[in-house]
């Protein structure tokens, strides 16, 4: 019998702007080729979640977008918070980030509220933080491995002390282009800036969310079939060369 990864995508119809359903084809052809089937629930405005979830998805959206689904998502805070608890992985991009803290401030002043289920807040910048980025991360201890992504970003996310980042920044500005963190990480929970799409230039990171997910069901992440991988790795190498000659090193 096959098993079924049930991945809920929150909001596609309005966080859908930084290639995100390209980072959800990458899960489905990765999952399919070790044998494994990808079931794909889209949820809107007022839907709740399915059950039995394995993997939640939110993407990245402008301002507008992420005040229209600002309130329905703020009331999600303890649905997402128990499908975490019962064994769920989670990548949010971007705008979606940036709403599962506790909330961001845009530049006008308008608050818009947060899920509150990543230690963090956002609030509006001078101005837009654009480029390649690297960063150094270490999902699995001892094993420090490099993302790479863009960024474009006019909110300056700042995590609470003692908030775990998904790594550090290498080139580009990461979190607020000051903290030299980007990113954050909650267990199995992943929120990044980083699109373009992020998971197929990181094939390494897709595999992660993918066995986080199957732990759910199976109760620790299965040894996954090794894939050839040439041509991801070559679009990672060509991400990291554009990201050490525009996205300065950082400081």
């Amino acid at each position: 019998m096959t098993t079924r990864i049930r991945l809920c995508h929150l909001y596609p119809d309005q966080l859908n702007i930084y290639a995100d359903r390209g980072n959800i084809a990458v899960l489905r052809r990765r999952a399919e080729r070790r044998g494994y089937e990808l079931e794909w629930i889209g949820i809107g405005v007022g839907e709740a979640l399915a059950p039995d979830c394995d993997l939640i998805y939110l993407g990245g959206g402008q301002d507008r977008e992420q005040a229209l689904i600002a309130p329905d998502l703020a009331r999600r805070s303890d649905e997402i918070s128990s499908a975490l608890e019962d064994g769920a992985a989670l990548l949010a991009v971007c705008g979606g980030y940036q709403l599962l803290g506790r909330g961001y401030r845009d530049r006008s002043g308008v608050e818009m509220p947060g899920a509150g289920v990543l230690p963090l807040e956002t609030v509006a910048g001078d101005r837009r933080m654009i480029g390649d980025v690297s960063i150094d991360c270490e999902l699995d201890p001892g094993e420090m491995l490099t993302v790479v992504g863009f960024e474009n970003h006019g909110g300056r996310t700042l995590l609470d002390p003692g908030a775990i980042p998904l790594g550090r920044v290498v080139h580009g500005f990461g979190n607020n282009g000051e903290s030299g963190f980007e990113g954050c990480r909650l267990g199995k929970a992943i929120g990044t800036y980083l699109h373009g799409p992020l998971l197929p230039r990181n094939p390494w990171l897709a595999d992660w969310l993918l066995g986080q997910a199957l732990a759910r069901q199976l109760g620790e992440p299965p040894e996954l079939e090794a894939l050839d991988d040439e041509l991801e790795y070559e679009a990672h190498a060509v991400a990291l060369r554009r990201a050490r000659v525009r996205g300065g090193k950082f400081r």
